[in-house]
């Protein structure tokens, strides 16, 4: 039954509340392996009470020991409270509801490039020989879209030529949940697709592509989310710097908050639905200042 009831709400996860089909996985990960175990512990004890809270106690207790981090048994309280609260709308599945704890961990502040390391890597410098090739002034645009937006990977991914008002300086971004929002592009990007929608258009046509995709991989195709990943952080190695996507939306986040931007203002162009999740890069910046104060000041305490 209880598996039954975990398929229902996958599958209302992806066609009552549109989430995305990632997440439907996430939260399938999180939970099968718990009802698993359940069905294990309902066989052996029988005469237990469904509910009985010493079976999520012995749960954690075990993934504790495999090595899971307090971190992953935090995001599984989160997918277990989202399945109690579907498991409770249906009173032949009510014994099934766990009193779940609270978990605290310390999340990781996410990696940024400094201000420099950006201007520099978008200036062209690198000792590449390719640099008039589409593939060239794809891996370049991506690099300058992501820095200049703060949109995920596989928004990116999914840009289309529509989504791209040059005559505004917005780009239109499905983020999750199907969220559509609007995002500044920056007069400097909008020169850098004028140069690369041309070269865009002339390999889709040699291609005879019809997708309407931004970018394209070396089929004429759309790209894939593992693609733009592998792409970006081979761009930025040639550049002597290592990072991902998800850098350069934290670097966006950081750079703008150093400079005076206001939080709700990134928390909207971010498209993070709580307030909570764009605080984090208070604690960035906050930890860049201190190290800053460190190094420069005397009374700092770092100087002898």
């Amino acid at each position: 039954m209880l598996r039954k009831a975990l398929e229902s709400f996958l599958k209302d996860l992806a066609e009552v509340k549109g989430r995305a089909p990632r997440t439907v996985e996430a939260y399938r990960r999180d939970l099968a392996r718990w009802v698993t175990f359940l069905e294990g512990q309902y066989r052996d004890s029988p005469a237990s009470s469904k509910n009985d809270p010493l079976f999520l106690r012995v749960y954690l207790r075990q993934r504790s020991e495999e090595g899971v981090s307090n971190r992953s048994l935090a995001r599984f309280i989160s997918s277990l409270s989202s399945f109690q609260k579907f498991l409770q709308g249906r009173p032949s599945l009510k014994p099934y509801v766990f009193r779940l704890p609270r978990m605290k961990y310390r999340p990781d502040l996410p990696g940024f490039v400094s201000q420099k390391e950006a201007v520099r890597m978008l200036q062209h410098g690198n000792a590449r020989d390719d640099k008039k090739s589409y593939f060239y002034l794809r891996d370049f645009m991506m690099i300058s879209l992501l820095y200049a937006t703060g949109v995920r990977r596989e928004e990116l991914a999914r840009m289309k030529l529509s989504d791209l008002d040059a005559g505004q300086g917005l780009m239109s971004v499905i983020g999750k949940g199907n969220k559509a929002r609007l995002v500044p592009v920056g007069d400097k990007t909008l020169e850098d697709l004028k140069r690369y929608l041309p070269l865009r258009d002339d390999f889709a046509l040699k291609w005879n592509s019809q997708t309407p995709a931004l970018f394209l991989n070396r089929s004429g195709g759309p790209l894939t989310v593992r693609s733009v990943d592998r792409l970006v952080k081979k761009f930025a190695l040639a550049e002597g710097i290592d990072l991902t996507p998800h850098t350069l939306r934290h670097s966006f986040a950081t750079h703008l908050l150093e400079n005076g931007a206001d939080l709700m203002l990134i928390k909207e162009v971010l498209g993070h639905a709580s307030l909570s999740t764009t605080q984090k890069y208070t604690h960035i910046t906050a930890e860049t200042m201190k190290a800053a104060y460190r190094k420069a000041h005397p009374r700092s305490g770092s100087k002898g």
